[in-house]
């Protein structure tokens, strides 16, 4: 006897240059309200991973590390937090989700998200309530307070506007993202502002390892062949370049004590990043056919996620920028072109156009200190109601259909895990 699909209630939400399913914890079935295999085997179905053909066909991702990505919210667990954010990292060619990173861009759907479903009291929240709502957001997988700014009018969410994001298609309202004490763990693992990391592939090359917003490996362009104005094709059409780009990053990943042995690379595809920079030197078309000239960037950077190149900009990745070009000696900051001093402001050049991002810093007793990183992003709801997936669960569940969601309702306090 075939039995029939689950129906659990979700919201696909755009942040920044992500897309990504959204639930309450409350609405996932039981067994995957707690983390373990359950609630991983249901992300990848509900994704349509593994896909061996690489497109996610029979599922909710789009192929790509930048919309297979899974959310799980709850009212905030935390002592003046609003929200509890976890984020999944879905596989597409594998059966695996990485919870060992934040993502930035999500990161300003959920704090509409939060708005949304009652997990924030406000009193701009009232009818005719006009404003900016800060959200203060508790996220799971990194242990830190990020707080979104979101703008409402008349007592709802505002997700149009003209604020414009390169590598989105078209304008929002603006979401400003602050990512408080981003530093996890230590600030460069190694001690060093710059190691040298050998592989086979480039030999010795200068990096600086870095744990802000994400832990990221950045290398200069021209180390590994590159002139830093690369688009995606480029790097994601050549098996080869992807190779050795992925042992560059498992070395460094062992620099970082992330892993012992770059075979366990693999099994953590999410983190460390691998980013090269450049200086800019002369103009580049990106991918939308906008014209980026060397005076509108003070460095241009190219990142990889999930093994293939992105198509603009991690978030967390542009936390690490922004820390990174704060602090001199580091690559990031010799290469943004102001003679190796500190700034608080820096606007890179990606595959997709720029982005401007600022990290506040300070030297304390010879070790530097994090206070917050600022970007600006976008988000907005693209589709709410459920999603669909098989039961897989073996007679685990009772029930095929979970609690129809309400806006406003409040969820009981469970600990998201990961």
């Amino acid at each position: 006897m075939q039995k029939p699909q689950l129906k659990i209630p979700a919201t696909y939400m755009r942040g920044g240059t992500s897309k990504g399913v959204f639930f309450h914890l409350q609405d996932l079935p039981e067994v995957c309200q707690q983390a373990g295999k359950w609630r991983d085997q249901l992300l990848l179905r509900i994704m349509g991973s593994p896909d061996p053909y690489g497109k996610q066909m029979d599922g909710m991702g789009g192929g790509t590390s930048s919309t297979s990505k899974a959310v799980i919210l709850n009212k905030s667990t935390c002592r003046d937090h609003d929200v509890d954010y976890l984020f999944g990292q879905v596989a597409i060619d594998s059966s695996f989700v990485d919870w060992s990173g934040n993502c930035g861009n999500l990161t300003a759907a959920v704090g509409a998200f939060a708005i949304q479903n009652g997990m924030v009291d406000h009193h701009l929240l009232s009818s005719e309530g006009t404003g900016i709502i800060p959200v203060k957001i508790w996220q799971s997988n990194i242990q830190k307070t990020i707080v979104a700014h979101i703008p409402v009018t008349n007592g709802k969410v505002q997700e149009t506007g003209d604020f414009e994001l390169d590598g989105v298609t078209f304008p929002a309202a603006e979401v400003v993202v602050e990512f408080l004490d981003p530093v996890s763990s230590t600030l460069f693992p190694t001690g060093n502002t710059i190691d040298v990391l050998t592989t086979p592939e480039f030999g010795a090359v200068p990096a600086t390892l870095i744990n802000a917003g994400i832990p990221t490996i950045f290398v200069n362009a021209t180390s590994i062949g590159y002139t830093g104005m690369e688009l995606q094709s480029v790097i994601n059409d050549s098996p080869q370049a992807l190779a050795k780009l992925e042992s560059l990053r498992a070395h460094g990943a062992v620099a970082m004590g992330l892993i012992d042995c770059v075979e366990q690379a693999a099994d953590r595809q999410h983190t460390p990043k691998l980013a090269f920079v450049a200086k800019p030197q002369q103009a580049y078309t990106a991918s939308s056919g906008k014209v980026v000239e060397p005076a509108d960037t003070d460095i241009l950077v190219r990142a990889l996620s999930m093994g293939k190149l992105h198509h603009a900009m991690m978030g967390t990745a542009a936390v690490a920028i922004a820390t990174a070009a704060a602090i001199p000696g580091t690559i990031v900051n010799m290469a943004s072109d102001n003679d190796s001093g500190p700034r608080e402001t820096i606007t890179f050049g990606h595959p997709s156009g720029t982005l401007k991002v600022g990290a506040t810093v300070e030297l304390v007793d010879g070790s530097w200190q994090v206070q917050k990183a600022v970007m600006s992003r976008s988000a907005r709801v693209l589709m709410e109601g459920y999603v669909r997936v098989p039961d897989i669960f073996d007679g685990e569940l009772s029930t095929t259909e979970t609690r129809v969601p309400s806006l406003g309702h409040l969820v009981t306090k469970v600990p998201l895990g990961v």
